[in-house]
């Protein structure tokens, strides 16, 4: 089963789900506040060949992919 992250905009609390493919499009409540998250963009991380302790970025080595912010106009990049 995938884990799925999600926001929630009223306690700006991040949280992950795991669900099957079949729940992936259901709305998820916020574990905190119960209101309805938005359920976010993730990417993922592998083990890089060049060094055995730093995760790469699947697919490039853009800056955003270890940035937090919940959305790109939030860290200016």
């Amino acid at each position: 089963m995938p884990i799925y992250e999600y926001f929630c905009p009223h306690c700006n609390l991040k949280f992950e789900l795991l669900r099957p493919l079949s729940q992936s499009d259901k709305i998820a409540s916020c574990p905190h506040c119960h209101t309805n998250a938005k359920r976010m963009l993730s990417s993922f991380a592998s083990p890089s060949k060049e060094t055995e302790d730093v995760s790469a970025s699947i697919g490039g080595s853009s800056p955003c992919s270890t940035c937090s912010a919940v959305s790109c106009a939030a860290c200016k990049r």
